[in-house]
């Protein structure tokens, strides 16, 4: 039989017996729940459209159920208060709710809310943050609150900010209700690990640490390679000795935004503790976080005649022992 016979059988029952009262309100039942249950599951039952899927749900300990549900509702979680207090309660009550932060990873009903709650189902996994070697606290901030949106760009840029040049840049594992100071803490604690790896080299160099982390900052964005972070390293610990500003345009980043290409005469006398150009010495802080990378150059630099540098537009450097060799250099290669 073909589904053709299957069906013209089908309605021929419906016809057969349409006049047995029993059956007719059979159907009408059947249709009637239906109908309902699709009523339900479009007002009441199914997520809202507008669900804030990636967001956290913090349950605090002790909250009652109608409060529960009530927080639920304003941040679109469910669509019924009603329902959720009714799939709770058949769930084991509001005692059995367990308090911690959800994650809201994907549209589920009303039922299954009041089961994760019920049942303590945070489905918190870890998110990956890469902090590339030589970001500021403002590119750091920027990256973990995209990351972790539940985080204030402007509440962590400012907790971080005396911890600038101490943050190391690493690949970092956070559970996406992490706070601005656990990120923080675990950055340091990491800087004080791989910084553990070059103690005895930093004591011989006979220099202060944070003079180290500063120079270091400057070299992680003037210098791409070990070879020439060493080689400006020098140049740069050279003029400090001789009185000399330091000059780098790198440092006009962490004052305007702006980078070497985009400077202009008016940018190189903004009056900043910053400007290298103006104040002679190292900044008042680092103006970025080094790798250790940078940090082993600044502590071993080569020891040259030169006293200027500069980057072409291939990135290839270029040194100078006079300043006019290094008007030459800006001639020829910018």
């Amino acid at each position: 039989m073909n589904f053709l016979d299957y069906y013209k059988k089908i309605i021929w029952y419906i016809i057969f017996y349409w006049q047995n009262k029993i059956v007719k309100y059979a159907i009408y039942t059947f249709l009637g729940a239906i109908f309902t249950f699709l009523i339900l599951n479009i007002f009441f039952l199914r997520a809202p459209s507008d669900l804030p899927i990636g967001s956290i749900f913090s349950l605090e300990k002790g909250s009652s159920l109608n409060k529960i549900s009530s927080e639920l509702y304003s941040k679109h979680i469910i669509r019924s208060e009603f329902f959720f207090k009714i799939f709770t309660v058949l769930e084991g009550g509001s005692k059995g709710i367990m308090a911690g932060d959800y994650m809201i990873t994907k549209k589920q009903n009303v039922f299954t809310v009041a089961r994760r709650l019920s049942s303590g189902v945070f489905e918190l996994t870890a998110v990956k943050i890469l902090i590339p070697e030589g970001f500021n606290i403002f590119e750091i901030s920027k990256l973990v609150t995209k990351k972790i949106g539940k985080i204030n760009s402007d509440y962590f840029t400012n907790l971080a900010s005396p911890d600038e040049g101490y943050l190391f840049p690493d690949t970092y594992y956070f559970l996406p209700n992490a706070s601005a100071e656990e990120i923080i803490s675990v950055m340091k604690d990491n800087f004080q690990k791989k910084i553990s790896l070059i103690t005895n080299e930093i004591t011989a160099f006979k220099k202060p640490l944070t003079d180290i982390i500063k120079m270091a900052s400057i070299l992680e964005e003037e210098a791409k390679t070990t070879e020439s972070r060493k080689m400006v390293a020098g140049i740069l610990w050279k003029r400090l000795s001789l009185g000399i500003p330091l000059q780098v345009d790198s440092s006009f980043k962490y004052i305007n935004g702006k980078v070497t290409k985009d400077l202009s005469l008016q940018d190189l006398k903004i009056d900043s503790p910053y400007n290298s150009y103006l104040y002679k010495g190292l900044p008042p802080t680092p103006i970025a976080n080094p790798g250790l990378d940078s940090i082993n150059a600044a502590i071993s630099p080569t020891k040259t005649e030169y006293l200027f540098f500069l980057s072409d537009e291939n990135g290839e450097m270029h040194y100078a022992k006079t300043f006019e060799e290094h008007l030459v250099n800006k001639e020829k290669y910018l």
